[in-house]
């Protein structure tokens, strides 16, 4: 049974006529004399009576009328609501980001995104970097925000933000006018360094020749407390410059750069290639691109194009 059948049925019922229908449908009347019959056999009963040139439909015809209507008609309301997506599209999308870029970053993506999809919800799925990969690859993320680089063939990355990890210090304190500070320059602090992840993988590296010497305080997962405990006096700690930049705006910390190369860090946006992009999808990575952008490392590079969406 087929949505091609029920429509020739109801046709035969409208007009009383397998030869009327078989104009409207544009058939002979043969293929709508099959098509009744498979009709018929699927079911296994008669839907039509027929006397000479006259029709008129069996009890169970009339029945499976009814039903024919209603297949018909929540065919066509799937058919709208599916259009109506084009045109105001909803459902949900997870994003997957750690603490500092849920913070940073998505508050004014999500404010822009909400104006364009009012009717798509957007859910958060805080984590560390290595689970927003992880939560991307096993679908329970539509999209993931992490540092780059990542090495996974099956995600599609797109470079949507560049800054640089830099020392910060209270503002008063001696490094603070600096023009640049060496691993040397801090074996004399106290360092409050992140637990884990690519940016402590790089300190690790930048602070080597050092090693011995280094005297950390305290490893920290959160953003947030590495700002205070700084301001606090705790020790010195290390933060990409846009997540800071309200704390060093108001004279409390200032962000020394790392010599002898600044430490870049770039932000990207990931997903997974065989994923199909609905327009909610596309108009998110749009947004993405919109509202965020390179912070203190040189100039702008242009934006990506945003992909087209998967048929």
């Amino acid at each position: 049974m087929d949505f091609d059948q029920l429509h020739t049925f109801l046709e035969i019922v409208r007009l009383k006529s397998f030869s009327k229908a078989a104009q409207t449908c544009y058939r002979t009347q043969p293929a709508i004399s099959a098509q009744v019959r498979q009709l018929e056999q699927e079911l296994r009963t008669e839907l039509f009576e027929r006397f000479g040139s006259r029709i008129s439909l069996t009890t169970a015809g009339k029945i499976f009328a009814d039903y024919a209507e209603q297949m018909l008609d929540l065919r066509r309301r799937a058919q709208d609501t599916i259009a109506e997506l084009e045109n105001n599209p909803r459902g949900e999308l997870v994003i997957a980001a750690n603490e500092a870029t849920c913070i940073y970053v998505l508050p004014k993506v999500f404010s822009q995104y909400r104006q364009l999809f009012p009717a798509v919800q957007l859910q958060v799925d805080r984590s560390y970097a290595a689970h927003v990969v992880e939560s991307v690859m096993d679908n329970s993320a539509d999209f993931g925000l992490t540092q780059l680089p990542v090495d996974e063939k099956r995600l599609q990355v797109v470079s949507v933000h560049r800054d640089e990890i830099r020392l910060i210090v209270p503002a008063r304190h001696a490094l603070a006018k600096r023009a640049t500070v060496t691993p040397l320059d801090l074996v004399e602090d106290y360092l409050l360094l992140p637990k884990q992840g690519k940016t402590r993988t790089r300190l690790n590296a930048w602070m080597e020749p050092v090693e011995s010497d280094v005297r950390i305080s305290m490893e920290l997962d959160s953003t947030e407390m590495m700002k205070r405990f700084v301001m606090a006096g705790l020790g010195l700690s290390f933060l990409a410059v846009s997540n800071c930049r309200a704390e060093m705006d108001a004279g409390e910390l200032a962000a020394i750069p790392l010599a002898p190369e600044p430490m870049v860090r770039r932000l990207g946006l990931i997903y997974r290639k065989d994923k199909a992009l609905s327009k909610a999808a596309l108009g998110f990575i749009q947004v993405v691109l919109d509202n965020v952008g390179d912070d203190t490392v040189g100039k702008p590079k242009p934006k990506p194009k945003v992909p087209q969406a998967i048929a």
